[in-house]
């Protein structure tokens, strides 16, 4: 029972290399978008807010938390949207 289900030739062809190619290209191009999304949103986030002197001079531990929940939420959002 074992062998025939580690039949690798059974096992080789259950997604066609074109269907797979399809969605491998459509995932990259999803990927992309996504982290310039995430990047443009850093980047209005990082002129709101002084970042780097707030966390990492003044140790400022609570702007630390709401920048990372706000991209977590951002990431959240974008995810959404890639899956419809």
């Amino acid at each position: 029972m074992l062998n025939s289900m580690m039949n690798v030739n059974a096992l080789a062809m259950v997604v066609k290399f074109d269907a797979l190619a399809e969605v491998l290209v459509t995932t990259l191009i999803f990927v992309v978008i996504g982290i310039v999304f995430f990047a443009v949103a850093y980047g209005i986030l990082s002129r709101i807010f002084n970042i780097h002197k707030e966390i990492e001079e003044d140790h400022n531990t609570a702007l630390g938390i709401v920048i990372g929940s706000i991209m977590i939420g951002i990431a959240i959002i974008i995810a959404a949207a890639i899956n419809g």
